[in-house]
């Protein structure tokens, strides 16, 4: 009951958000469609070969984060990592993260606290690698003067260095991200309740699992990181581009689409990130000069593909974790 409350009330946002944003943008459903239909086939194409690589170098990373000695094979990993992309990109309130912690313990047998641990390292890196990508890129647009407001920019760019050495700094610390946990219960007060002593058990379990994740994993995290992110942002640039937005550069692209990213992070959002991730999508090419109109459209073109896509893998993902299970079923003695 709590959920399909919670899915209305995600639905309802996501509606909300979207009229409001078509209404600002004087946009109308039949501009979107048009918008989607002009997509070349070999655009699309390309996109969805690029959408398959993210999610091999997903799952090349979370298995590389997990000890030696409980890491599945691959062809666990992969499958599962692509149901839990559609469950965290569906579920409201970034519901669905847990679902990779519950994933990988009834696929691959692996304890709650060390999924657990590995989705936390997972995306404290995730954080990192996109403050540091768009800090990069307001830099060297507002050095290079190649974008208006080239001042905020740069000073843009200095604070989320700062904030990328600190989500950096988590990632690599562990220990610290269950401190503030834990330090947050008590400062709520907490501590003598029920969920506070349920959070301080679960804390001091992840905090083993963090330390198993130690910091050699922490650095090859940290570089398979790169390709994830790279991927990401071509797969956002290929499709602007094939949406209209054909003057981007790719820096322009990753400024814009790490905006659509950031915004798809807010921990109360519209359904599959509608409206939120839109709106991203738009101040951010709306920053760098593009039309208003040819913004929103292409925002809400993009936003209709990939959630077509993630569905897609995501199915696949959750019928091979089925036939996985069923085939390690044993079977029950004959009469």
């Amino acid at each position: 009951m709590k959920l399909a409350i919670r899915l209305s009330l995600s639905l309802a946002i996501a509606v909300v958000l979207i009229v409001l944003l078509m209404a600002w943008g004087d946009v109308g459903l039949g501009a979107v469609w048009n918008t989607l239909k002009s997509l070349d086939p070999a655009v699309y194409w390309t996109s969805l070969l690029v959408q398959a690589g993210i999610y091999l170098a997903r799952a090349f990373r979370f298995r590389m984060l997990i000890p030696d000695a409980r890491r599945p094979s691959f062809g666990r990993i992969l499958p599962l990592t692509a149901a839990h992309s559609l469950a965290a990109y569906v579920f409201p309130a970034k519901m669905g993260e847990a679902s990779f912690v519950l994933y990988l313990r009834r696929v691959c047998a692996i304890p709650g606290a060390h999924g657990l641990a590995v989705l936390a390292v997972s995306r404290v890196l995730d954080l990192a690698v996109v403050a540091g990508s768009l800090s990069a890129v307001c830099l060297l647009l507002g050095a290079l003067g190649a974008a208006p407001h080239s001042l905020w920019l740069v000073q843009i760019g200095a604070a989320l260095f700062v904030l990328t050495c600190g989500f950096a700094w988590l990632a690599a610390n562990g220990d610290r991200l269950v401190t503030l946990v834990t330090g947050t219960a008590r400062l709520l007060r907490l501590e003598p309740t029920r969920l506070g002593r349920t959070i301080a058990g679960a804390a001091e379990r992840v905090r083993a699992a963090l330390r198993e994740v130690g910091r050699g994993r922490f650095w090859l995290g940290a570089a398979l990181s790169l390709p994830v992110w790279l991927l990401v942002y071509l797969f956002y640039a290929i499709l602007a581009r094939g949406f209209g937005l054909a003057g981007l550069t790719f820096a322009e692209a990753i400024f814009g689409s790490s905006l659509a990213v950031l915004s798809n992070l807010l921990p109360i959002n519209g359904f599959a990130g509608f409206g939120t991730q839109d709106a991203g999508w738009v101040f951010g090419f709306t920053f760098l000069g593009v039309d208003q109109k040819l913004a929103l459209e292409s925002a809400l073109a993009f936003h209709l593909v990939y959630v077509f896509n993630i569905a897609v893998f995501g199915l696949f993902g959750q019928v091979a974790m089925g036939l996985h299970t069923v085939s390690h079923t044993p079977s029950l003695p004959s009469d």
